[in-house]
């Protein structure tokens, strides 16, 4: 069995899928009386926002773990250029700029490890055609058309792929601008930190500030729901981090 597939079988996890199914399918009979209304499809939306905005605070922890990481990175080269001979000087030293500093060299990685088991198990609601035991309702409904269970690899081999390909192609297209704009401000902050980088190592931060364009190759391979969530939660997700840093910026300005 799917190691991926098992584990969203385990007990208390189908559990909270089902609830999480009950909630998407509650969403959907809001939207219903709205007349030609894909109301599936915007419970899908709705149900991805719901769960960015509960996960918000974690994103104002993640926006000033980064603020931090920006602000220590001039003293932190500093001390890599002092100690550069002695390892065990430098780990020492560097522990003690994050006491100073009141920081923690994780404090990063943990908003992302928090949100990650809530986000995956929304995922999961949108690509699994059983849900503790039972059909994946969601996957039958439709949007203009293109059943939500649908990939866009397998609209393009089943040899009818027009107009249907177009709701896929909208979608990816929105993916691809996030990624490439999340790129860009990667980049540019990179740059605004005056940080010294070596040069292997900028070529490595060059090749990965690709890495969020596989975000459009999943969402061709994955069912149209699980595309329309990825949409929204990527497009969510680069706004979020603007304002978030907006926001922990004023309050707390590099120095």
């Amino acid at each position: 069995m799917d190691p991926l597939v098992d584990l969203y079988a385990f007990a208390p996890i189908a559990a909270l899928l089902e609830l999480a199914s009950t909630a998407v399918n509650g969403l959907a009979a809001l939207f219903a009386p709205i007349p030609g209304a894909p109301a599936m499809a915007l419970a899908v939306v709705a149900l991805t926002v719901l769960v960015r905005v509960a996960l918000i605070p974690v994103g104002m922890a993640q926006a000033r773990a980064d603020l931090t990481r920006r602000r220590l990175a001039p003293k932190l080269q500093a001390l890599q250029r002092r100690h550069k001979g002695s390892p065990e000087r430098l780990q020492r030293a560097t522990m003690e700029l994050y006491a100073e500093e009141k920081a923690s060299p994780f404090a990063g990685m943990l908003p992302a490890l928090a949100q990650a088991p809530v986000l995956s198990l929304v995922y999961g609601l949108f690509i699994l055609p059983t849900i503790n035991g039972h059909p994946n309702a969601l996957l039958s409904e439709t949007l203009f058309g293109v059943p939500l269970g649908t990939s866009f690899l397998s609209l393009l081999n089943s040899g009818s792929f027009w107009p249907g390909a177009a709701v896929f192609l909208g979608l990816l297209a929105v993916i691809a601008a996030v990624a490439l704009t999340s790129r860009r401000v990667m980049l540019a902050q990179q740059a605004q930190s005056g940080a010294e980088v070596p040069a292997a190592m900028a070529r490595v931060s060059g090749v990965l500030s690709w890495m969020p364009l596989i975000t459009v190759v999943f969402a061709a391979i994955v069912p149209l729901a699980a595309a329309i969530y990825l949409t929204v939660t990527t497009t969510w997700t680069l706004g979020e981090r603007a304002l978030l840093r907006r926001r922990a910026e004023a309050r707390a300005p590099l120095s």
